[in-house]
């Protein structure tokens, strides 16, 4: 994960928010706080930087097929 000088993620990072137990990609900073969007998209939210941790490449893709194979019995 790319982070800043003051050690926040860079959008476009995934992360996992430990405070809410989700996973999401920044997508901005206002103040002291990450904005964060489910990698399906869907409803903003903010989190602590300090809640959050950098996911590994298998951690994203399993949060990837986890996504679509929600979405896939939402249409059944």
């Amino acid at each position: 994960m790319t982070e800043d000088a003051g050690g926040v993620p860079a959008v476009g990072a995934t992360v996992h928010d430990t405070a809410r137990d989700r996973v999401g990609r920044v997508m901005g900073h206002v103040g002291p706080y990450v904005q964060l969007r489910p990698l399906a998209g869907g409803i903003e939210w903010d989190a602590d930087p300090n809640h959050l941790r950098p996911l590994t490449l298998a951690e994203v893709l399993s949060a990837l097929v986890a996504e679509a194979n929600a979405r896939s019995r939402q249409h059944r």
